[in-house]
């Protein structure tokens, strides 16, 4: 089911948190909605969710209007950064709970769980309650409840951030599998983009309560259409420099893995220097000292280079985007080369 916002606007006193939103999530996909702490990501999903009123603007799911409807009448199911289970119940009583308060027959509510809590490795752990779980089962019991009510529409809330590292990898695989098997959409909100480039049909990146830029994953990477996104998204993010070309102040942007450094000169390359060398198992990043500026080149870990080192670097055209002096993408044929 789709979900649009027209104009949608949401105000918290003097702060502006959804700045007369136009969005279209499609049929089917998981949009993510990534970007920094306050930017007016949660407070989208919990418009959504009918947990906040928008001031101005409509949301529709579908073809029905539902931002003047109560929570439980939009047929979306949320799952929150804490998980909100309820501590005095089991693990089965919690996946079964929003089937419960809709009066589903017992034994509707026994098959429905039992599948939803084996989706997401949970049908051993039934009897549990939420304190003789980890953080893991916890945050996949929460998933279940989500998965059992089969809403027309899921939305997550940073589901992940309280799992450690490998955990996190680990279950958001485990979500990708579960939303194209479901089939449902999604929308999912996170400060992290690798949960965005991996899980995203589509990413719209957000600043101060507007969207930057949407599109898929390698849209976004390749072609940011500000300074913002393109330091946003990548880690390490865009090499951003200021430069001069054809008389005007513009910034040119690169990917540290497309700037190539070597140890001996080659024809157009210019000179630089080693200033700090990071390995990080397969690959090794190198932070290079470039007319007077710094970027950061991702090469091989097999390639040897020290601090202090003097090397040669080439920003090859055909990876560099180039914005102006305001931040904004340039367009091909405005006259820079790249």
């Amino acid at each position: 089911m789709r979900v649009r916002f027209e104009r949608v606007t949401k105000r918290f006193g003097a702060h502006v948190a959804a700045d007369a939103i136009d969005l279209e999530v499609h049929a089917g996909e998981c949009l993510v909605l990534l970007g920094p702490s306050g930017c007016g990501k949660t407070t989208l999903l919990r418009l959504v969710a009918g947990l906040e009123r928008l001031d101005a603007g409509a949301i529709w799911i579908g073809d029905a209007r539902v931002d003047a409807l109560d929570p439980a009448q939009r047929d979306v199911a949320m799952v929150f950064q804490n998980y909100a289970l309820y501590p005095h119940l089991t693990v089965f009583d919690n996946i079964a709970f929003p089937l419960r308060t809709r009066r589903v027959a017992p034994n509707d509510i026994d098959r429905r769980v039992r599948e939803a809590a084996a989706r997401v490795g949970l049908i051993d752990l039934l009897a549990r309650r939420p304190a003789q779980l980890s953080g893991g089962q916890q945050q996949r019991t929460a998933l279940a409840r989500a998965v059992v009510r089969n809403p027309t529409v899921y939305l997550m809330d940073e589901p992940l951030s309280n799992l450690d590292a490998q955990l996190r990898l680990q279950t958001r695989t485990e979500l990708k599998r579960l939303h194209r098997e479901l089939g449902t959409t999604m929308i999912y909100v996170t400060h992290d983009q690798g949960e965005a480039m991996t899980l995203g049909t589509r990413i719209a990146i957000m600043k101060g309560g507007a969207i930057e830029q949407i599109g898929s994953p390698l849209d976004l990477y390749q072609r940011p259409v500000n300074t913002f996104v393109a330091t946003f998204l990548g880690s390490p993010p865009m090499n951003v420099l200021d430069t001069a070309e054809n008389g005007a102040r513009v910034q040119l942007g690169i990917r540290p893995e497309d700037v190539e450094i070597a140890a001996t000169a080659a024809d157009g390359w210019q000179p630089g220097r080693i200033v700090v060398v990071e390995p990080i198992g397969s690959e090794t990043l190198v932070t290079v000292e470039y007319h007077d500026q710094r970027l950061v080149a991702r090469v091989s870990a097999t390639r040897q280079f020290d601090p202090g080192q003097p090397v040669w670097v080439n920003l090859p055209n055909h990876r560099t985007v180039w914005f102006d002096s305001a931040g904004r993408l340039l367009a091909r044929d405005s006259g820079f080369r790249g």
